[in-house]
């Protein structure tokens, strides 16, 4: 099952760092994909830097407009208000649906090429096709996972 939070306005990248940090500690998240708008270089627009989610630094590339995840169950659902409550004071809309890709397409398969096998289906609907590879996507293991 698939949630999308929908801020109220667009996050700086303090309000995205919190956001992240907190749904981090929330059980049942499967996958967390934040989409927005893509920032320029850090010498341009000082929104774009190194933010610090679990301790591990990652460059945000985006202004995050949209957070999607994938859930375990919808019990969680209340939880997941409570820290969208606490990190987004302005506001925000909560939608369950489908957002998240859950496998790979011939558009992929045309974009990839031979490629495609090689990509884990971990990352299948995570990524920006437009970015370069190396700048799709960071995976952010949790401890009971290997």
């Amino acid at each position: 099952m698939d949630i999308e939070i929908f801020p109220h306005r667009l996050l700086s990248s303090e309000t995205t760092e919190r956001l992240l940090n907190d749904l981090e500690m929330v059980e049942g998240i499967k996958k967390l994909v934040i989409q927005g708008q893509r920032l320029p270089s850090e010498d341009i627009n000082p929104e774009r830097r190194k933010i610090t989610i679990k301790g591990e630094e990652i460059d945000l590339q985006v202004q995050t407009g949209r957070v999607l995840l994938e859930i375990e169950d919808e019990e969680i659902i209340d939880e997941i208000r409570s820290v969208c409550e606490t990190n987004l004071p302005f506001g925000f809309n909560v939608h369950v649906g489908t957002f998240i890709r859950k496998q790979k397409t011939v558009t992929d398969g045309i974009k990839y090429g031979d490629s495609l096998k090689d990509i884990s289906n971990e990352i299948v609907g995570l990524t920006d096709q437009n970015a370069q590879l190396s700048e799709r996507a960071t995976i952010i293991k949790k401890e009971n996972q290997k």
